[in-house]
Formats: C-alpha cells, sequence, structure tokens
C-alpha cells in the first residue's frame, strides 16, 4: 500500500510539473495466477468490456475501464511481483519524443519493453512505448495510445 501511495504521489508530482506533455491515464497492469477466474469475475462483477490484446491471443485479457482507460490482466504461474515489469501505472501522450528529451535531460534512464536501454517499443498496434522506474523500482509506462476526450452533455 506503501509503494502504490509513493508511486501515486510520484505520478501526480510529475503531471503538475509536466502539464505540457498532457498526460491521460491509459491502463493498470496486474499479474494473475488463474487468468480466467479472475478475468470471468471483472467481467461478471464489474461488467467491464472485453478486448482484444493487439497481438498476443494467450496470456492476456484486456477490459476496457472508462473512456479509452483500461485493465491488463497478465497470466503467470508465479513471479517476484514486487518488482516485475508486468505490474506497472501507465500513461498516454502525444508527445513521447518530448517526454523522451525530459527524461534524458533530468538523467532519468529509460528502456524498451525488453530492457535495452534507451529504446523504444514499436508495439503491433502502432503504439510507442518506453518504461521507467519510479524511486522504489516500481515500473511506469509512458505510451503513445490515443485518448478521445469525453463529451459532456449539459441539461439546461
Amino acid at each position: 500500500m506503501r509503494n502504490l501511495f509513493l508511486s501515486c504521489c510520484m505520478v501526480i508530482g510529475l503531471l503538475g510539473q509536466a502539464q505540457s506533455f498532457n498526460f491521460q491515464y491509459d491502463h493498470y497492469s496486474f499479474i494473475v495466477k488463474d487468468l480466467k477466474t479472475v478475468g470471468d469475475f471483472y467481467t461478471d462483477i464489474f461488467q467491464l468490456k472485453e478486448i482484444p490484446h493487439p497481438s498476443a491471443t494467450e496470456g492476456f485479457r484486456w477490459f476496457k475501464v472508462h473512456g479509452n482507460s483500461q485493465l491488463h490482466l497478465i497470466g503467470k504461474d508465479s513471479v517476484d511481483l514486487s518488482h516485475s515489469k508486468s505490474v506497472h501505472r501507465c500513461l498516454a501522450t502525444q508527445n513521447l519524443d518530448a517526454v523522451i528529451a525530459h527524461l534524458e535531460a533530468k538523467g532519468v534512464p529509460y528502456s524498451d519493453w525488453p530492457g535495452k536501454e534507451n529504446s523504444v517499443t514499436n508495439r503491433a498496434d502502432g503504439v510507442r512505448q518506453i518504461y521507467i522506474r519510479d524511486p522504489e523500482n516500481n515500473w511506469i509506462e509512458i505510451n503513445t495510445a490515443t485518448h478521445k476526450e469525453q463529451l459532456q452533455t449539459t441539461i439546461i
């Protein structure tokens, strides 16, 4: 719980200082042992709509939460949950190159999904992504997923 609180504080602090990046919440991802049971729980209990993974047919279940925000379940038999890259928070921006320049100027290392330093992953769906770690080694993904603004209707 302490790590989650510190991660949220770090992200809020980053957002407060980096509004020019126009971040939006993209997804939360976590590991489960029984992908079917847990996925069915989110479908049945929370009535989340399951959406396809862009390239994998097994080992993942993705759900739409609100707008374009998503929940990603990753099936694994066992894993050290404390610092697995599969457990991460994600921010989306259309200014990834500016974010990378900012990270480099601040001396914050970043990598692609496999872990190659100073590299960007190009996903099958066209989204570009990088990964950084917060001060307690929790993973944060920054990607270029597109999010449409939610239209608000005012009743007069």
